[in-house]
């Protein structure tokens, strides 16, 4: 049936049911006029390379190729075909090849955020990714206690590294750092500050320092929990928009903040004492991205990210 253009409705159709390897076998038949050397070109057999052309030749609707006990010779429509396949054969693999040059191509920056401190395992695997990809380029950027998914959504990094749990729909959560078990940072000059240890349920005597806003409560919770694991309530203590700001008000005495043993240890300091604390589930960091927004670059580093070694 024709359209109005004059076309034929069954084109689009047949276009689509066309396979890539019958026509392989006729640029490559072509070429050698022997069914036996295009079949070992095409490492298949010369039964193989038969079956393949039939099956063209009654797509088309007639022969493309003469073929006798002696010669092999296209007919004058093969050659039509030939004229216009090999051209278009030519652009569509060139249009594979580029497809997987782009997707293999690992270049540009990568701009990647970090909360808290940019720990070793980050740096490595940095390191790495540069090694491997010298046309790689990257930027650090500190995200902010407050607002630790806020730089993903608003584009200004493609990925960061930030304390665990993430549960944003529109974030995909890629690979996680090592456990570490936390501290707390308090005063010197707090009773708690000379103790070797703390359970968890000692913080119920010390005000917990919280990040603020917008970042969710649930996300805020796990770094300044409400109760401890038994079930008593912890005072909150102020809320505070970074690390730093946290540290200087936990120095001067207005309650205690959860840290990380390596961002503790990072960020050592003459008025903060910080004190393991026993009895929490751990510290975990991980690389998170907006979904949708993986690209090869930021594949790669989250390659070099799970082939670091922890610190």
């Amino acid at each position: 049936m024709a359209t109005a253009g004059g076309g034929s409705v069954g084109t689009a159709a047949e276009v689509r049911s066309l396979e890539i390897r019958e026509l392989e076998c006729f640029l490559v038949l072509a070429e050698e006029l022997h069914f036996g050397r295009a079949g070992d070109r095409l490492y298949v057999s010369q039964s193989r390379v038969s079956q393949l052309l039939r099956s063209l030749e009654s797509r088309v609707g007639a022969r493309l190729v003469d073929r006798t006990s002696r010669t092999v010779a296209l007919t004058p429509l093969g050659h039509r075909f030939l004229d216009r396949l090999r051209p278009a054969y030519a652009e569509l693999a060139a249009a594979v090849d580029d497809a997987r040059t782009a997707a293999r191509c690992v270049v540009g920056e990568l701009r990647l955020g970090f909360l808290g401190s940019g720990n070793s395992r980050m740096t490595e695997a940095l390191g790495l990714l540069h090694a491997r990809h010298p046309g790689a380029e990257s930027t650090v950027t500190e995200v902010t206690m407050a607002d630790p998914f806020g730089p993903l959504r608003r584009g200004e990094v493609d990925a960061a590294i930030v304390l665990l749990p993430v549960c944003e729909p529109d974030l995909e959560v890629g690979p996680r750092f090592e456990r570490q078990p936390w501290t707390l940072a308090v005063s010197v000059r707090h009773p708690l500050a000379a103790r070797s240890a703390l359970s968890a349920e000692e913080l119920a005597e010390c005000p917990l320092i919280a990040s603020a806003e917008p970042s969710p409560p649930y996300w805020r919770d796990h770094q300044a929990p409400r109760v401890t694991p038994g079930g008593r309530a912890v005072p909150r203590g102020p809320r505070v928009t970074t690390l730093q700001e946290g540290l200087a008000t936990a120095a001067a005495g207005r309650g205690g903040m959860l840290l990380c043993r390596p961002t503790a240890e990072t960020h050592a300091r003459k008025d903060v004492a910080f004190v393991p604390v026993e009895g929490l589930p751990p510290s975990e960091l991980a690389l998170v991205w907006p979904k949708g927004g993986d690209t090869a670059l930021l594949r790669a580093f989250a390659e070099a990210v799970a082939d670091s070694d922890p610190e």
